[in-house]
């Protein structure tokens, strides 16, 4: 159950308190407490005053440790505040509101001692009875969120401050050296490049076109057989380039002699074939 907030006013001690002063300090808040509910226990049975005025002391001693604690817990937790993770501080600052309230709680519970004391009635033993359980119940309270926030974060344990402070060292290390790097990057740019002109139009660059060259004249064929060259599919409008143009010129010519090959051919079998039907017709 979380308690309202409780502020109390600033007191500013003629002296100062040194770290970690708060856990021997708190060993007595909740040690005592617990000695003096022991110690009414027996004195219900044997009501003896000695017993009555040596838990009187008791209370009155656990007032005086409950305000050291106070002030010796404001100093550790202020040392280890900024290294604590946020559950962390709320934890811690749940822990200062009930160090408070059982601060406050005491004074109270040394007002009800008094009053047992110096009434007669048992309805007011029994209340400051009830008062001092409760106190002690909030002591053992207080006590397990002080372990928790010591064992489970790590507050004021020395070799967590020190990984702390490495890790802090380290982190303003890579601060400086991300602003150096990006100051080294600003130097490194060159100032034209920061107004840079609007781009101009390409200007269009003529295409040089090779000359077309006509394959050379062929030699008349002696043959009637008039034969149609093939065409290749070389031959293009295109524009091409002086090695592809001696390329074309060398296919054609490979072309054309392979047509004419093949005319001579032609012409050649039909004489022969001429030669020999000739003897077969019958001259008178």
């Amino acid at each position: 159950m979380q308690l309202p907030q409780i502020t109390l006013p600033q007191i500013e001690l003629p002296f100062d308190i040194p770290v970690l002063l708060h856990p021997p300090v708190v060993h007595f808040a909740i040690a005592i407490p617990v000695l003096i509910l022991l110690l009414e226990l027996i004195n219900l049975a044997f009501r003896k005053r000695a017993i009555s005025g040596v838990s009187l002391f008791l209370i009155f001693l656990t007032l005086v440790v409950s305000v050291a604690a106070y002030f010796t817990g404001l100093v550790d937790g202020k040392e280890a505040f900024e290294a604590l993770s946020d559950s962390a501080k709320e934890d811690l600052a749940e822990h200062k509101t009930l160090g408070i309230y059982l601060m406050l709680a005491s004074f109270v519970l040394l007002l009800f001692k008094i009053l047992s004391m110096v009434s007669v009635k048992g309805i007011m033993k029994g209340l400051y009875l009830l008062v001092l359980i409760v106190f002690v119940a909030g002591i053992f309270e207080q006590g397990e969120e002080g372990g928790e926030l010591v064992y489970e974060h790590g507050v004021n344990v020395e070799k967590v401050k020190v990984l702390d402070d490495k890790i802090f060292d380290l982190e303003e290390a890579l601060e400086e050296t991300k602003e150096e790097t990006e100051a080294a990057k600003q130097e490194s740019t060159p100032a034209e490049a920061e107004v840079q002109p609007a781009p101009s139009e390409p200007e269009a660059t003529p295409v040089e076109t090779a000359p077309l060259q006509t394959p050379p004249a062929s030699e008349p064929e002696t043959a009637p057989v008039e034969a149609t060259p093939a065409q290749t599919p070389l031959e293009t409008t295109s524009v091409q380039t002086p090695s592809e143009t001696q390329t074309v010129e060398v296919i054609k010519e490979t072309v054309t002699e392979t047509v004419k090959t093949e005319v001579e051919e032609e012409v050649i079998s039909g004489e022969k074939y001429q030669e020999m039907v000739q003897p077969e017709i019958a001259t008178h």
